[in-house]
């Protein structure tokens, strides 16, 4: 088995679903796997006029790979279920495979997330991921495997929950835990254990928004809940044995940030070809910030991922390249990593290796 994992090098929004797209198309059979975060990603692929934003799916589907979802991170089944619907549509593949212990969101947690005000000033995506990872760790779980129990078991521990937050007594989400319970009975959940990937040769494990937003390695309090380096890859690549494992940083040709916090050399920049950006103004994040890239920052990023995937071969991805010509220290950068490859449209088959 071999395992190509695929890295945000900065804030987020780098071009991690357009690289797994293009991984995907170059290697026979694969599985997708997400490995953080959840139903928060917006991860675009076009496969010439067909285009598709993947949240909860991996950025594989369009293509017609199947996914799986790995403990690390949450799932909310009315999404799941949306995306699932828009997926058929289109063609994709709606194959999907999820580990037992894969965290739920409900629908308390998304109202929470968005009222809270101490979420809000941090700043959040408004679909209940951090406050879903938060009572998880409290006695309130609930787990995919809890997804396959009779109803009955299930409503107890939403009500558990409902409870944890205060809700208990308000009918106000009443519509949305009735679509809630209607979306889990209309999945056919495929709940299985990490063994289950060994039935395939090449797995491309997605990452979730970048390193710098990482919980332990991010600027606290503009973090994410979520390790968004190598970390959870590396240790399922353990856990089954594989020990070719190559690893794609992504970045864009500029700085982006979606939401609060620190973000270095931001200026407004004139950007062309940029009809699909998919991260555009939403009322938690506000708009899409830019800037200059930083080849220093670059390296830094890199070099926290290395903590915990020593032994892998390292690639450097920059996307839209058809957008704004960065000044960077690219010798710095070659020596670095094995290859760098450019993007120049959001079409994977603008990939290419860039010699400098």
């Amino acid at each position: 088995m071999k395992a190509k994992i695929v890295i945000g090098l900065g804030f987020g929004d780098e071009g991690k679903g357009i690289t797994t797209d293009y991984l995907c198309s170059k290697n026979n059979k694969p599985i997708a796997i997400r490995f953080s975060g959840g139903q928060q990603a917006a991860h675009t692929v076009m496969i010439g006029d067909l285009k598709h934003i993947h949240s909860s799916f991996s950025s594989g589907a369009l293509r017609g790979h199947p996914t799986y979802i790995a403990e690390q991170c949450t799932i909310h089944p009315t999404y799941l279920y949306n995306e699932l619907e828009v997926l058929q549509e289109k063609g994709g593949c709606t194959e999907l495979y999820i580990h037992p212990l894969c965290k739920v969101t409900t629908p308390f947690d998304v109202w929470y997330n968005r009222k809270d005000s101490i979420n809000l000033e941090h700043g959040t995506c408004g679909k209940g991921i951090g406050a879903t990872m938060k009572r998880n760790e409290s006695q309130f779980k609930l787990y995919a495997i809890d997804l396959l129990a009779p109803e009955s078991f299930l409503i107890e521990k939403l009500k558990a929950i409902a409870a944890f937050y205060g809700f208990e007594k308000n009918n106000f989400l009443k519509e949305e835990l009735n679509l809630f319970l209607n979306c889990v009975k209309k999945i056919n959940w495929n709940i299985v254990g990490y063994e289950f990937l060994e039935s395939y040769k090449t797995l491309i494990f997605e990452g979730s928004q970048g390193i710098l937003l990482d919980m332990n390695h991010g600027i606290f309090p503009n973090v994410t809940y979520a390790n968004t380096t190598s970390k959870n890859a590396i240790k399922i690549c353990n856990h089954l044995s594989i020990n070719d494992i190559e690893i794609f940083y992504v970045t864009r040709s500029y700085a982006t940030r979606h939401g609060h916090g620190w973000m270095i050399n931001e200026e407004d920049i004139y950007l062309t070809n940029n009809e699909e950006e998919t991260c555009l103004f939403n009322e938690f994040q506000k708009g899409l910030r830019l800037g200059k890239l930083n080849s220093s920052l670059l390296i830094h990023a890199f070099n926290i991922d290395k903590i915990y995937s020593p032994k892998s071969k390292n690639n450097l991805v920059i996307s839209c390249m058809d957008q704004y010509s960065p000044e960077l220290d690219f010798k710095k950068l070659k020596k670095t990593f094995s290859n760098i490859y450019g993007s120049f449209s959001p079409d994977s088959k603008s990939f290419k290796q860039l010699n400098y």
